[in-house]
């Protein structure tokens, strides 16, 4: 069987979703889906330090280069 995401934009919707599932037609693996973990907990220390420093120079590089330029 196919699994969808889908987002409800009406409680009469979910009222459908349940009936359904009462038939046995559907079945609701979850019924609410939110991530309060912000991005930068979530990713912390997934990145070697070696190429996170790397990389903070290269951005702090781009921006002088972006600040000095004479657009």
């Amino acid at each position: 069987m196919d699994t969808l995401i889908i987002q409800l934009t009406n409680q009469k919707a979910y009222k459908l979703l349940k009936q359904l599932e009462d038939l046995h037609l559907i079945r609701v693996l979850k019924k609410n889906i939110q991530s309060t973990q912000k991005l930068s907990e979530k990713y912390a220390g997934k990145l070697p330090s070696d190429i996170a420093d790397e990389l903070q120079q290269y951005v702090a590089k781009s921006r002088d280069e972006w600040n000095n330029s004479s657009i």
